[in-house]
């Protein structure tokens, strides 16, 4: 087993663990529930639209996105950040289509999908590629500025796409990338979305946990304008692995997406509560909720704000540890918990420290490139 929650584990990102997390998993597993209904376990249900609420009240999303605001949002645990921007994306899909054949009946559907388009910065997940082939629709892919996508390079985007007589209808805002943390500009990119009406996913998969952090949310300026929006509390709030908590404002475009509806799954209290198997790709769900709610109620939120504050400090002591060697330098800023550096001089070099790193079996790292610079992270 690579142990993940070995102190020396400085891999990929770090995912979270904890004794409720452990103990609501064992008892989800117990109560074996499969709840893609409300009525297969109405406890499976309420209690994920609840902890949802919580969990959103504690980032302080835009109301737009709850529940209990009255509108049309809410919430839902996805297995992976992966499935969510692959959730939004077929929500996207499904809406534009609709809009453009009111606009154009006399084109077929397969027209209008091979003039679908969509975007994402050169520094988005690689997930975001593959949600794109799964989707069946072409993804450009948009040159950031210091690693960031920033509003006016995505407009040049949509233009030319425009003009060339494509139809723009998705973009994917990272907020916390992979290869080094930076966070695409959506108070500018939010903008732009919403003039070409253009469906705006917020991914935030490792960062997100850190914004219920009051100090963190100024990267969040401009979500009243995003469409849907992502983050992993299984990646740094304590909460096992699978919980991926995506936000819709308007989860109506994802549920006519995916609503398929045999005899042996209709009940009674239909459009009282959602049936969450609209909300997803499987069928199938467990009752994932119970985590969230275990977690929360044990560490409460000053707990696991002290927590994230920590891990912060602790990526900063390292950047100010390789600032002050000379032969080290910072390959990116140092954001929440990531710290890119390398060795000063060539890739080869930075190359031969990390397969020595490894090669020892004591610490696990990962590489990246930005712009062809090969550094730790």
């Amino acid at each position: 087993v690579t142990h993940w929650h070995s102190p020396k584990f400085h891999a990929y990102f770090p995912t979270a663990n904890s004794y409720p997390a452990i103990v609501a998993d064992m008892l989800s597993g117990a109560i074996a529930c499969i709840g893609f209904t409300w009525i297969a376990s109405p406890a499976c249900t309420e209690l994920e639209v609840a902890m949802m609420d919580w969990l959103g009240k504690m980032l302080d999303l835009p109301s737009d996105f709850l529940a209990s605001s009255g509108g049309k949002g809410g919430g839902v645990i996805q297995g992976t950040a992966s499935e969510s921007t692959l959730v939004a994306l077929l929500g996207a899909k499904a809406k534009k289509l609709q809009e453009v054949k009111a606009e154009h009946p006399e084109w077929d559907e397969h027209t209008v999908i091979g003039k679908l388009v969509g975007y994402c910065s050169d520094q988005a997940h690689s997930s975001v590629e593959r949600a794109g082939l799964l989707g069946g629709i072409k993804l450009r892919s948009v040159k950031s500025e210091n690693n960031r996508l920033r509003g006016d390079a995505l407009e040049k985007a949509i233009e030319k796409d425009l003009a060339d007589g494509l139809i723009p209808f998705y973009a994917v805002v990272t907020l916390g990338t992979t290869n080094s943390c930076a966070f695409d500009r959506l108070d500018e990119c939010g903008v732009v979305g919403n003039k070409h009406n253009v469906w705006i996913h917020v991914d935030a998969a490792y960062a997100g946990s850190a914004f219920i952090c009051p100090e963190y949310r100024h990267y969040m300026k401009g979500m009243e304008r995003a469409d849907s929006f992502n983050f992993n509390p299984h990646k740094w709030m304590l909460v096992n692995f699978d919980c991926s908590a995506m936000w819709l404002k308007d989860p109506s475009w994802v549920v006519n997406a995916f609503n398929v509806d045999p005899l042996y799954l209709k009940h009674d209290m239909q459009g009282s509560a959602p049936d969450y198997r609209h909300w997803q790709i499987p069928l199938g769900r467990r009752f994932r909720a119970l985590k969230l709610w275990f977690v929360l109620r044990l560490y409460g939120v000053e707990n696991l704000q002290a927590h994230i504050r920590r891990h912060c400090n602790f990526a900063k002591q390292f950047g100010d540890l390789c600032v002050a060697d000379s032969r080290f330098e910072l390959a990116a800023e140092v954001n929440m918990g990531l710290v890119c550096f390398r060795l000063k001089g060539n890739n080869e070099r930075n190359e031969a420290l990390l397969k020595r790193i490894n090669g020892r079996g004591n610490i696990h790292m990962v590489p990246a490139k930005i712009n062809d610079v090969y550094f730790l992270r």
